[in-house]
């Protein structure tokens, strides 16, 4: 089974469940297992699916999540990033990102990209 971490910017999270509901038939076919930080994970339970929810981002969920990707347990993320406003836990953000590069960890950062993404997995 298959784990891909989900993580929205406040301004992102309803794109974030939109964008779930559009590739649902692949996430149940392919049974995928889902975590996420927190409040993503609490939007993505309120429109139905299963979720493992980490720490808000700022709280430490973001960093929750690079751990368990260099610990080999996340084969895919999908963050929807809000690149016009600030946040304060940055330098998780980027820590993340690395580790998806330093541990060959497909990684999108926008729908377009996320689409491309589970079109791999059909």
């Amino acid at each position: 089974m298959k784990t891909i971490a989900i993580i929205a910017h406040d301004g992102k999270k309803p794109e974030m469940v939109q964008f779930l509901n559009e590739s649902k038939e692949v996430l149940d076919s392919k049974q995928i297992n889902l975590i996420a930080t927190g409040t993503t994970g609490s939007k993505t339970e309120a429109a139905g699916y299963k979720v493992d929810k980490l720490l808000s981002g700022p709280l430490g969920g973001d960093a929750q999540i690079a751990a368990r990707i260099a610990e080999g347990l996340v084969d895919m993320v999908i963050f929807f990033r809000d690149p016009l406003d600030k946040h304060p836990h940055e330098p998780d953000i980027f820590m993340l990102m690395r580790l998806c590069d330093v541990h060959d960890v497909p990684l999108a950062t926008n729908p377009a990209t996320a689409r491309l993404l589970i079109k791999g997995l059909e």
